[in-house]
């Protein structure tokens, strides 16, 4: 069975990779581009007796890259691995859209332009003539409408039949032109097309697709001159590139006068939202109250779900326990896997909950095109602080995950932003710090707990702005680089892609579940029950104890001098959730999220001296400490620099512990403690 790849390339928020979910469903494969960090999506589908992959480039605006991920989608583009060019379009946005179309076209690859957003087009009263496109640009355009599954069989057809096209004709694509453009879509003025001529003779015999080699050397492109260096001081004057862009506009106004039949009426409902969500002050306090709202139905409804899943979890530790007894298990057996495991494992599963409806709310936020809005609006305070609007986006990925947060800062220009936001994104509060907000602030605040949780949002977010504007105060920069961000169409958020983005969310935790806190779980209840003697079933002498009592000398200024809490914050390291799962085997507590858990483990801490203040403590210390494994290993990978790792290690430990400390010694004060 022969393989086919299509790459599928668009500008931003397009709906490519709505599209390519479209197609793929949940069968993703994620890996990185070889030789550079930039993530990629891949999948893989059988039609027509072959096998077709499916590549979803990064979004961008023309060839002419200058971010990471840019230049991840023109060397794929430029690359012989693919074998034909989805254009994806937004029919909503097409005079913008067409400017990347006319750069492909010149690469003289199968090609076939994914029209999507036709449902938009018709509610904008707008009639598009996509036979006379078809006819202009050379290649089949498919309407589709992505998020409906619209046009999607009829766009694969088309893909296929322009790579058997190709492949029939040594590899050249099939072309539909009018008699006005041939042979080439854009044809530019005679003195543009003469230089062409000239570089072309320049160039090698062997060098393939010589037309739009000839004009990225005309437009003084740096990969192409120094691939093929040659003197052209006897045929540029230096004007080439901006008579180039200008000509390609022309034919692009040219185009839209040909293909638009009917008047675009404006999206009066998308203005009248953006009227108010846009606004400096407004925007910052509608963004606020959405994710309020977000954390109040992460704790209602994402609790009274947990609690039926602590009933399983509890009835199947029962179910585990007398199994084992009647099976003559060994006591310490019983206890590994019962105290040990379950306890760890399970405590952990009892947020899956909470944890699926904040991945849902954030799904749907960003489907439904919000998010860019927040960008906006926060683009005049990043600004002062010496960042784009642009960072803020992976800062706000951050409530999801820092790992993919940290990944999304390649999008930024400057690699001083880069690894700037590197080091504030971890301040954000991922989903992984969530269930010991949820286990803390539920024994210590009781109604307020919400707040208390909502709080440490807050603080985040406020922490890494005042450090980003320190930051930038030190450095004397002047300004930034000015944000351009697309404001897209509002529209109803796409049901699949928020499944499959959701879905690939829970995965992961469950992943983790199964994997890094069931091994930490274990290791754990190995340190609690043997110590320099061997084997023992007194806690206070095992090795956890010891190590505990060690690092809990450090934390005592922080309101965390406790051995238990020292040795589950030392574990959590290796992800945040071991942190909950740690203190339930450390406390023995089967099922630590439920309300009888939750008591027994409030009076064994208040026993011990740990109050409200403490638990306030103790989740400000987890928002700000050294960022988990894997974004630890993330931020190296991003950075290339194993000392920027440590060093980012060393100043979130030193953040938590010198505001945690002053937040317990302060409130101590106040409290009279």
């Amino acid at each position: 069975m022969s393989e086919i790849t299509l790459g599928f390339i668009g500008n931003p928020n397009c709906g490519k990779t709505t599209l390519f979910n479209a197609y793929t469903g949940a069968n993703l494969k994620v890996a990185n581009w070889p030789g550079v960090t930039v993530e990629r999506m891949e999948g893989a589908i059988s039609s027509h007796g072959q096998k077709i992959r499916l590549v979803d480039l990064p979004g961008t605006y023309s060839l002419n890259s200058f971010t990471m991920e840019e230049q991840v989608s023109r060397q794929f583009i430029i690359s012989d691995e693919v074998s034909v060019i989805v254009d994806v379009a937004d029919a909503s946005a097409l005079e913008r859209s067409l400017f990347l179309t006319l750069q492909l076209s010149e690469m003289e690859k199968p090609m076939v332009m994914a029209l999507n957003m036709m449902d938009i087009v018709a509610k904008r009263g707008i009639d598009l003539d996509l036979h006379r496109l078809q006819e202009i640009l050379g290649i089949p355009v498919i309407p589709v409408i992505a998020r409906k599954k619209r046009g999607l069989k009829t766009l694969l057809h088309a893909a296929l039949h322009q790579a058997e096209d190709a492949k029939a004709s040594n590899h050249q694509p099939r072309m539909i032109h009018s008699e006005e453009i041939k042979p080439h879509v854009m044809v530019y003025s005679d003195d543009i097309e003469q230089k062409i001529k000239a570089v072309e003779d320049l160039l090698p015999a062997d060098t393939p697709r010589k037309r739009w080699v000839a004009i990225s050397m005309l437009t003084a492109d740096p990969e192409m001159k120094q691939r093929y260096p040659m003197d052209l001081s006897e045929i540029v004057d230096g004007q080439e590139a901006n008579q180039i862009v200008n000509q390609r506009y022309d034919l692009i106004q040219d185009i839209m006068e040909e293909v638009m039949l009917g008047k675009e009426q404006s999206d009066t409902l998308t203005e009248r939202i953006d009227d108010v969500v846009t606004r400096p002050f407004w925007g910052v306090v509608i963004f606020l109250c959405m994710m309020a709202l977000v954390f109040a139905l992460t704790f209602t409804v994402g609790d009274w779900l947990s609690g039926y899943l602590e009933i399983g979890i509890d009835w199947f530790t029962q179910l585990v326990g007398s199994l084992l007894t009647n099976l003559h298990a060994s006591d310490w057996l019983i206890n590994l896997i019962c105290d040990g495991i379950i306890s760890g494992v399970g405590g952990i599963l009892t947020f899956l909950p909470n944890i699926t409806i904040l991945f849902l709310a954030m799904a749907f936020l960003e489907d439904s095109g919000y998010m860019a809005r927040v960008a906006y609006v926060m683009n005049e305070i990043m600004e002062k602080i010496g960042l784009s609007g642009r960072a803020f986006i992976p800062m706000v990925l951050g409530f999801g995950c820092t790992v993919p947060a940290i990944m999304a800062s390649r999008a930024l220009e400057s690699p001083k932003d880069r690894k700037r936001v590197m080091l504030l994104t971890p301040f954000m509060s991922c989903s992984a710090k969530l269930p010991v907000y949820i286990l803390f602030s539920g024994m210590f605040f009781a109604h307020n707990a919400m707040w208390a949780a909502y709080s440490m949002y807050l603080i985040g977010i406020a922490m890494a702005l005042l450090l980003a504007w320190i930051l930038h105060w030190m450095d004397g920069e002047k300004g930034a680089i000015p944000l351009l961000i697309e404001l897209p169409a509002y529209k109803t958020p796409s049901a699949h892609s928020v499944a499959v983005y959701v879905w690939e969310k829970v995965k992961d935790f469950l992943t983790k579940a199964g994997t890094t806190i069931f091994a930490a779980s274990i290791l754990l209840w190995i340190c609690m029950h043997f110590g320099p003697s061997g084997y023992t079933s007194d806690i206070a002498i095992s090795l956890a104890a010891y190590l505990g009592k060690g690092l809990a000398v450090i934390l005592i200024p922080c309101g965390l001098g406790f051995w238990q809490i020292a040795v589950a914050l030392i574990a959590g390291i290796s992800a945040k959730e071991v942190v909950v799962s740690s203190i339930a085997v450390l406390y023995g507590i089967a099922n630590v999220n439920s309300f009888g858990g939750m008591q027994l483990l409030h009076a064994e801490l208040l026993a011990s001296g740990f109050g409200p203040l403490n638990a306030y403590c103790m989740m400000l210390f987890t928002l700000f400490y050294i960022p988990c494994v894997a974004a630890l290993s993330t931020i190296r990978k991003e950075s290339h620099s194993t000392a920027y790792m440590f060093k980012v290690a060393a100043f979130q430990f030193g953040i938590a512990w010198v505001v945690t400390t002053i937040v317990y010694q302060v409130g101590s004060l106040f409290l009279g403690i």
